[in-house]
């Protein structure tokens, strides 16, 4: 399937980019652009999100903008197109941006056989690879708005006017870009002071900072998210439903099928950190784990990862298609992260392999790109075996769902003062509880037993790092 095709010499349309991994569908969150807006090669024209992730969408073409065909919050199938863009502006009669709408566009048949996919390069979203495979085509949801008015009724939808064209798009990388509209801060008004005048996380604190006399109320703005859902409230104003999609839909589906098909068994232990809250505090004095996030964290993934090499057979998937065990002779370590649109697993890829501080390096990556929601799909593939930390909500320990396809997951409790019997004497000592839950047609209880008393001796224990590695 292509992602765009020459309607004629003039106009060319692009279409939603196959997302592959099996999501055939994205919706749009937000645009960056509007009918009779100049575009470039490579410039982001709009914000999508898929069942796993937020990702900015760069058009591969320069031209005009001549229609948006989706109002933000629209669901959109793989193979849609989303925009049409005049790539030879000025060479006809079309309206420009100012004038009045026209009549709506009929809708281009389709063709009998899909045409060949351009030789040029061909845009995926980022993080995906291409599938094979096309998608039906279903109804569409939401309103076609055709032509520039697509502009004033959207802008009437979101109870604001449309934005102006803009002369020229702001350099920022996407995280910047989402702190900035966390912030209420218009990237047109910062200065950049970035290598190639691109601006950066201080560049946007920094406007953020003199507080000009209208801050509070671009302070109160809400961040950039999808367009408001079909949310509806009963007349008495005791309930209230909401429409399940994007990643909190994914989740769903992905944890009742991990519930229900892989055998759940989940063991505890309750163990002494102090020695390791003593070795995080030594570590971050350490000039070798400087620009490092130390935190118990990564003594704990590292000790996970020390005893999945002690019993590698706990790192594996059950092949239900083909019955048969697979075993996985690297570790991607996905770690659960909490985010304003849900809460997905990035995993970091070939963890097995990395020393401490470039696994400290990868934990403090994936946490902050998790936290500003432009983790890629590829980032939350392929995981083997995950941590998740409802500690740092306070919670003691509790049974954590396996991911989808992997064997285990460690659920990681609060650390706190607690008295404990330490060299034959009642001491307050650093405690916390550890649950491993793992997928019982995989791994016994005896082998789930000595991978968890393998990283509560590591943790009581933490030399053991060094004589275990």
């Amino acid at each position: 399937m292509t992602t765009m095709t020459e309607t004629s010499a003039r106009f060319r349309e692009f279409k939603m980019p196959d997302v592959g991994e099996g999501l055939t569908e994205a919706e749009i969150l937000k645009w960056f652009v509007q009918p009779g807006d100049t575009v470039t090669d490579g410039q982001v024209v709009c914000e999508v999100e898929t069942a796993k992730a937020a990702v900015e969408l760069p058009i591969p073409f320069d031209g005009v903008v001549h229609e948006l065909r989706f109002p933000e919050g629209t669901t959109v199938d793989v193979g849609e197109v989303i925009i049409a863009v005049d790539v030879a502006p000025g060479s006809g009669d079309a309206p420009a941006a100012g004038d009045t709408a026209p009549e709506p566009a009929q809708p281009v048949a389709e063709p009998e056989a899909e045409p060949e996919a351009p030789k040029g390069r061909q845009p995926v979203l980022v993080g995906y690879g291409v599938a094979e495979t096309s998608t039906k085509r279903r109804a569409r949801k939401g309103v076609e708005i055709p032509g520039p008015a697509a502009a004033a009724i959207q802008a009437e939808m979101n109870g604001h006017a449309a934005p102006a064209a803009p002369e020229a798009r702001p350099l920022a990388k996407p995280p910047v870009r989402k702190l900035a509209k966390d912030l209420g801060i218009d990237l047109a008004t910062v200065t950049p002071t970035g290598e190639g005048g691109i601006i950066t996380r201080e560049d946007v604190h920094a406007a953020a900072a003199p507080a000009p006399a209208d801050a509070p109320v671009q302070a109160a703005a809400p961040a950039v998210t999808p367009a408001p859902v079909a949310v509806s409230v009963d007349a008495a104003g005791r309930e209230t439903r909401i429409p399940v999609k994007g990643v909190r839909k994914a989740i769903a589906q992905a944890m009742v099928g991990s519930a229900f098909t892989a055998p759940h068994v989940t063991e505890f232990v309750t163990l002494d950190v102090t020695r390791t809250m003593k070795l995080v505090a030594e570590l971050k004095e350490d000039k070798d784990m400087a620009g490092v996030r130390v935190n118990p964290l990564l003594i704990i993934a590292k000790a996970l990862l020390v005893a999945i090499k002690r019993h590698p057979e706990i790192n594996a998937a059950w092949d239900e298609a083909n019955q048969e065990i697979v075993q996985k002779h690297y570790v991607n370590l996905g770690i659960a992260a909490a985010t304003p649109r849900g809460l997905i697993v990035p995993n970091i890829k070939d963890a097995h392999d990395k020393t401490l501080p470039e696994l400290g390096q990868a934990l403090g990556d994936l946490v902050t790109t998790a936290r500003d929601g432009k983790t890629s799909p590829a980032a939350m593939a392929g995981g083997t075996v995950t941590i998740t930390n409802v500690g740092v909500f306070g919670v003691d320990t509790g049974t954590p769902i396996l991911n989808p396809g992997e064997s285990a997951i460690l659920a990681v409790g609060a650390i706190k003062l607690q008295p404990w019997v330490h060299k034959g004497k009642v001491k307050p000592r650093q405690v916390t509880t550890l649950a491993l839950s793992f997928d019982h047609r995989l791994v016994d209880g005896e082998l789930g037993s000595k991978v968890l008393a393998d990283v509560a001796a590591i943790l009581e224990q933490p030399k053991r790092l060094i004589t275990w590695g």
